[in-house]
């Protein structure tokens, strides 16, 4: 005898993998009436069959916890907070070195901006400007602008 969990959840499965079959016409169908209303429709097919997937999931088995919504919000607000001033999400503590001109330089990341010798500043393009003389983007003179490295594969 199947338990009623089981059954719940074969039929998620199939509806999802039914996903994979449907047309983008169906798909955008599918969209609207999970979601209530159309999707962008620059979205490649892919990602809307994962974002329908979680849809379903999140319907039958429920979505995520309140306290888990908070935390995501709370890092979304400080992700944009960051990208309108134009610096990198960095951690309290980190250290930024630099060499210029034959002279390094070390600037400490704090919870309200930026340490550099003894001084405070909340924006690291000041900092750069301070060093260079000239207009220079904080986090591209400090190389935090660069695409990550790859990594070693295992």
């Amino acid at each position: 005898m199947i338990g009623r969990q089981e059954e719940m959840n074969r039929s998620i499965s199939s509806e999802i993998a039914q996903l994979h079959t449907l047309s983008r016409v169906k798909l955008l169908k599918r969209w609207c009436e999970l979601y209530g209303k159309p999707t962008h429709q620059g979205m490649r097919r892919e990602l809307m069959i994962s974002f329908l997937a979680y849809r379903l999931q999140e319907k039958a088995y429920g979505g995520l916890k309140p306290e888990l919504r908070v935390q995501l919000r709370t890092l979304v607000k400080s992700f944009r907070r960051n990208s309108e001033r134009g610096e990198a999400n960095i951690k309290p503590g980190t250290r930024l070195l630099r060499q210029w001109h034959g002279e390094m330089h070390e600037v400490l990341a704090t919870s309200g901006g930026y340490q550099y010798r003894e001084e405070f500043y909340k924006s690291l393009s000041v900092i750069a400007r301070q060093i260079t003389g000239t207009r220079w983007s904080g986090p591209a003179f400090f190389g935090l602008n660069r695409p990550p490295l790859p990594r070693p594969k295992a």
